[in-house]
């Protein structure tokens, strides 16, 4: 093997073991899904052992990341990312961001509806930032009941009552960023140098 391809494999321990801490497992939790032995995973995560496709395989469908991302490859051909749209709740959702941990970033398509749904609202860890592109949002939070419309931005702790839907029953489409652990996005600006 070469200096470069001994370098790449050097790595995929560490990217492993980054991985499994950041969702939360345990060897014996990785080990149950993949069918890969506790003994093996340590090992590969250490370093004492060479990774192969046939152990990669079955890490990457477990951690839902492309298996050049557990290899470190340098990302080549087409730069263009291919979104996976997922329907939830009646709403559609265009993840943006691929990474895994930290903050997600995904387009919310709410679709016109023929008369504005009822509210029901719902409670989940996190923390969540949102900015309507087009339409008119409703957002209800606890005992708030706001109307936000394309321009407008709002964050809150997804522990408090929400519910997102259209204000008028049309169309609405939003950017959210969402941690799981209560990050919160920051907006910096950098003010205009006087002359």
């Amino acid at each position: 093997m070469d200096q470069e391809t001994d370098d790449v494999l050097d790595g995929v321990g560490t990217r492993l073991r980054t991985l499994r801490r950041e969702r939360g497992l345990t060897l014996a939790d990785l080990a149950a899904t993949t069918g890969v032995s506790e003994s093996t995973l340590s090992r590969l995560e250490s370093g004492q052992r060479r990774a192969t496709l046939e152990l990669l395989l079955p890490l990457a469908r477990t951690y839902d990341v492309p298996l050049d991302d557990l290899v470190g490859a340098p990302r080549t051909g087409d730069p263009r990312i291919h979104l996976k749209p997922v329907q939830r709740f009646g709403m559609i959702f265009i993840p943006l961001s691929r990474r895994p941990g930290g903050v997600h970033a995904f387009k919310m398509i709410i679709p016109a509806v023929p008369e504005p749904l009822e509210p029901t609202p719902q409670t989940h860890d996190g923390f969540e930032w949102l900015y309507v592109l087009s339409g008119r949002l409703r957002l209800v939070l606890g005992e708030r009941d706001l109307t936000l419309p394309a321009g407008e931005a709002a964050e809150f702790d997804t522990s408090l009552p929400h519910w997102l839907g259209s204000a008028d029953g049309g169309a609405v489409e939003l950017l959210i960023l969402f941690g799981l652990q209560g990050e919160r996005a920051h907006v910096r600006a950098h003010p205009h140098e006087r002359r």
